[in-house]
């Protein structure tokens, strides 16, 4: 009677911790292009959310102020502001918009009072904000974040003067 020998060959061992080694690879390099991927996107939406973001916040301003033709492009202490009247109470009240110093910045004060640009509220952080005047009623403004992703809005005033 002949026993039955165990032949073991080293394959029966190797093959299955390359295999263990080929899937931990594979996982760590979908888990690596996965986070790549994730990380392009968010700083892309991040950067779109800015531009869009400061541009929404100048139309909003636009649509909530637009009475009487009070909306214009003025130069103040060489700043290009958007200038937005109101009345309140019988008192006339003035809303500054510029970019100053990385930021974009709101000032609301009445038309008596002195005028100082450096006194306004921080709304956000731009790369760049202009604003033009492109047709009487019609302003063209053009936000860029740090990152250099530019977005541009045009709107009109609907009330007339």
């Amino acid at each position: 009677m002949k026993f039955a020998t165990s032949h073991k060959h080293v394959i029966d061992m190797v093959f299955p911790i390359a295999v263990f080694f080929v899937f931990a690879a594979s996982a760590l390099a979908v888990l690596t292009l996965c986070a790549r991927f994730y990380r392009s996107q968010t700083t892309e939406a991040e950067s779109h959310y800015m531009t869009r973001t400061s541009l929404a916040y100048v139309s909003e301003k636009i649509r909530q102020n637009d009475k009487d033709g009070g909306i214009s492009v003025e130069t103040v202490e060489d700043q290009e502001c958007l200038t937005l009247q109101s009345k309140i109470d019988g008192i006339s009240y003035t809303t500054y918009i510029y970019a100053q110093d990385g930021m974009l910045k709101e000032l609301f004060i009445r038309d008596d009072a002195d005028l100082h640009l450096k006194d306004g509220t921080e709304i956000m952080e731009i790369g760049d904000f202009t604003m033009e005047e492109i047709d009487r009623n019609l302003f063209r403004f053009t936000s860029i974040d740090k990152n250099g992703n530019t977005s541009v809005l045009t709107a009109s005033e609907r009330s007339m003067p």
